[in-house]
């Protein structure tokens, strides 16, 4: 079964927490697959991690620039997987159908929106029915991650 990481946002953003998860998962040498609630937030977050940090570069495209299987990070708002990913990551609520075919599923959600902290914990049920490993992270203070709790 797929490990689905639950990463709780309470002191950054998103725009600040997922180029830092995706630097380790590329530094771990890690295809992923970005999923994103629409196909603007893709626009956004594709800018977003060109610009990010002047001292880094996280190679990445979505379908504006095509060539999927040459992307080891592919940002999309469909439930796919075109560069041969074996990390999942889920924010604005996304919800996949094909989280068993990932190694790694990361579900990033706001932590001060309570409607996102409900639908967090309706997915943690349904994925925990379904058998898969769960571990949910707190941000810290500094922006890192404390892990609370694991299934």
């Amino acid at each position: 079964m797929t490990q689905i990481g639950f990463y709780h946002l309470l002191r950054m953003p998103l725009e600040q927490a997922l180029p830092r998860l995706l630097e380790k998962a590329a530094a771990a040498g890690l295809r992923t697959v970005v999923m994103a609630g629409s196909a603007e937030r893709v626009g956004q977050l594709n800018a977003l991690l060109w610009t990010w940090d002047a001292g880094s570069w996280l190679p990445h495209g979505s379908a504006a620039e095509g060539d999927a299987a040459l992307q080891p990070i592919w940002l999309t708002d469909s439930d796919e997987n075109p560069n041969g990913a074996t990390v999942l990551v889920l924010c604005d609520g996304a919800a996949s159908e094909r989280v068993g075919e990932f190694n790694r599923c990361l579900d990033l959600f706001d932590g001060n929106d309570e409607a996102a902290v409900t639908a967090a914990r309706e997915r943690w049920k349904a994925w925990k029915d379904a058998g898969h490993e769960l571990v949910y992270y707190q941000q810290g203070d500094g922006g890192g991650w404390t892990e609370k709790s694991r299934t």
